[in-house]
């Protein structure tokens, strides 16, 4: 593949990732929608982790695991420099969405999820920029 191409596809990822965060922000002080914002605010900063992972052409598991996904980011991306703990906004990925013995999202989980998905996703598209690269 080349480089044009590589970055189509990654253009790709980040539409999606850009629509999950724009959902989640539309969301934000809905009553009674917190985890849908926490599962899109997630589902937006795994996005935005794997565009570059696609780009790039590293294979990546099937996992919604931000840590692990961060960690196969080469060095010299912001994602990779990043000191935010990703875990808790990982466990949106699958708790929000079906009923268990964990606690229901609040609007306090979601203010810090859109948070942290508008940082991890900010810092990607500013990466690609950088490298001349720009969403539209």
């Amino acid at each position: 593949m080349n480089a044009i191409h590589e970055w189509e596809e990654a253009r790709k990822w980040l539409r999606y990732a850009t629509e999950d965060l724009e959902t989640a922000e539309g969301l934000l002080h809905s009553d009674g929608f917190a985890r849908h914002i926490c599962w899109h605010a997630q589902q937006s900063a795994e996005k935005s982790l794997k565009s570059i992972l696609v780009f790039l052409q590293v294979s990546f598991p099937r996992s919604h695991d931000l840590e692990a996904l961060r960690n196969l980011v080469p060095a010299g991306w912001a994602a990779t420099v990043q000191a935010m703990d990703l875990s808790g906004l990982t466990e949106w990925a699958v708790e929000s969405r079906y009923p268990g013995d964990w606690p229901e999202a609040t609007e306090e989980d979601a203010t810090s999820a859109v948070s942290q998905a508008r940082e991890v996703y900010r810092n990607v598209v500013d990466d690609f920029a950088s490298r001349g690269y720009r969403e539209h």
